[in-house]
């Protein structure tokens, strides 16, 4: 289990919210973060700067940008793969302001808690510990 005392008051909102859903809520509650995924700020349009997260089946790009103390993320991920869409949204949206100690103290197994490896493949967890793993290289470099 993770550490929850490591997790930013958002990204733990948004566990509980998942923790409190069955198997088809899960799923139903991914594809409303899904449709939620902000549109890239113009400067990112095209992907200019993003990093692509070569882990994913699906093409995930990311861009992290600092606002006041803490970090702003900016993903592009296709429509066409809502799952891994809405993952990337819901670590946006639970880590938006977090400070790059915050992202980096979050643990790479958190969804567990959420139950997502109850609905998601091996193969499509490992996608989403990519994710994970390539916001905290990049919080890294706002350290």
């Amino acid at each position: 289990m993770s550490d929850t005392s490591a997790i930013p008051p958002r990204l733990q909102a948004i566990i509980e919210e998942f923790k409190g859903c069955d198997r088809n809520e899960k799923l139903e509650l991914m594809l409303e973060y899904a449709d939620r995924l902000p549109p890239l700020p113009e400067h990112l349009r095209g992907r200019a700067g993003m990093e692509q997260v070569d882990e994913c089946a699906s093409p995930v790009f990311l861009h992290t940008e600092r606002q006041g103390e803490g970090l702003v993320f900016h993903f592009d991920v296709p429509p066409e793969a809502p799952t891994t869409r809405g993952y990337a949204s819901l670590l946006a949206e639970g880590l938006r302001g977090a400070t790059p100690a915050e992202v980096l103290a979050v643990p790479a197994n958190f969804f567990v808690e959420m139950g997502l490896h109850q609905i998601l493949s091996p193969q499509r967890l490992n996608g989403i510990s990519a994710i994970l793993a390539y916001m905290k290289r990049q919080a890294l470099a706002f350290m």
